[in-house]
């Protein structure tokens, strides 16, 4: 008896240490801590759970086909390899759920979050963002953008109502978050005016629309570009019948629990690195890893989840993981 209460008084004690120790961890889960009010989890204080991996797993949102960026990636990860003197293997992903655990479970050191997730990756998964691609000068940014069939009536958004309409998936930012709160004050409430059509990805929504499964669709506009860049699609067979406010592309994260000498050498080797002309094309003329904190870069994106009554909280997560998860099913049942 006298072992279990003492043993009783050492988790006490260590729970009363914790609390005591981490004051804040804002909107990340418990437990990671958030000391320094930047938004993302702080490294932590104790050796123990630091980690220096040997080898070193990447990979890339997969808003398309995973298997076509690892190829893009090929001459950075060789990079990479390189420059940490490491194992580089790229992690292909088949859902924005599926990167987001990779990353919380310890299996995903560090890589690319579309721009929504990346709001998820930081609070459920301590993912830390460092950049985004971008020029000397500037981060690259996207639209949100609705494209109709060129042959089609449609002109405005108000034109779709009662049609079918693509989102891609329940986390992503231009795909379902920012239509669900910027379409309303354009005459077009999502899920009144029409009902909501996960696609599951960016490209599905693009093709979905050429072939007639749908009238009209939220995507990227860096997907739409690259989808024409490598010919999948004419630019001139679509209509685009609305442009939103720019918003920061794709975000690259490391590991929060990284060792600091370890992330500060992983950090140099992606910003000293300048992109092939594959890598141009593919990215839009981008051509190095722009610096970025998710604090001040992702204000925009957090302000459109607000504004349409999203979370980025693990219940909100799990309720989206759970929708994304259908819609992927749906889509793969239906090609």
């Amino acid at each position: 008896m006298k072992r279990i209460i003492f043993s009783l008084l050492v988790l006490m004690s260590y729970a009363v240490f914790a609390q005591t120790a981490c004051k804040s961890s804002g909107d990340l889960d418990p437990q990671y801590c958030d000391q320094n009010g930047d938004m993302v989890a702080d490294t932590p204080t104790d050796p123990k759970l630091l980690k220096t991996p040997s080898t070193i797993v990447f990979t890339y949102t997969p808003v398309e086909d995973p298997a076509v960026y690892e190829k893009v990636f090929k001459p950075f990860t060789d990079h990479l390899a390189q420059c940490t003197s490491k194992k580089v293997i790229f992690y292909q992903v088949q859902s924005n759920a599926a990167e987001i655990e990779a990353m919380r479970s310890g299996r995903l050191h560090v890589g690319g979050f579309s721009t929504g997730p990346t709001a998820f990756a930081v609070n459920i998964a301590g993912a830390v963002p460092f950049a985004v691609k971008g020029t000397e000068k500037e981060f690259q940014g996207y639209n949100l953008l609705v494209v109709v069939k060129k042959s089609s009536p449609y002109q405005k958004l108000a034109d779709l109502k009662g049609k079918k309409f693509a989102h891609t998936s329940p986390s992503s930012n231009s795909g379902h978050m920012a239509p669900m709160a910027l379409f309303p004050k354009e005459g077009l409430a999502p899920g009144t005016d029409y009902n909501i059509l996960f696609s599951g990805k960016h490209d599905q929504s693009i093709l979905g629309v050429r072939s007639g499964d749908y009238d009209g669709a939220a995507v990227a506009s860096d997907v739409f570009h690259r989808m024409a860049v490598r010919g999948q699609i004419n630019e001139d067979d679509f209509r685009i019948i609305y442009k939103s406010p720019k918003f920061p592309t794709s975000s690259f994260a490391y590991a929060y629990n990284l060792e600091p000498k370890f992330r500060d050498q992983l950090l140099k080797c992606f910003f000293d690195y300048r992109f092939t002309d594959d890598m141009k094309k593919a990215f839009d003329g981008a051509d190095r890893f722009f610096p970025i904190t998710y604090k001040k870069d992702w204000a925009i994106v957090r302000q459109v989840a607000e504004n349409g009554g999203e979370k980025f909280n693990r219940s909100a997560y799990d309720k989206e993981t759970s929708r994304e998860e259908e819609a992927r099913k749906k889509a793969a049942a239906k090609n």
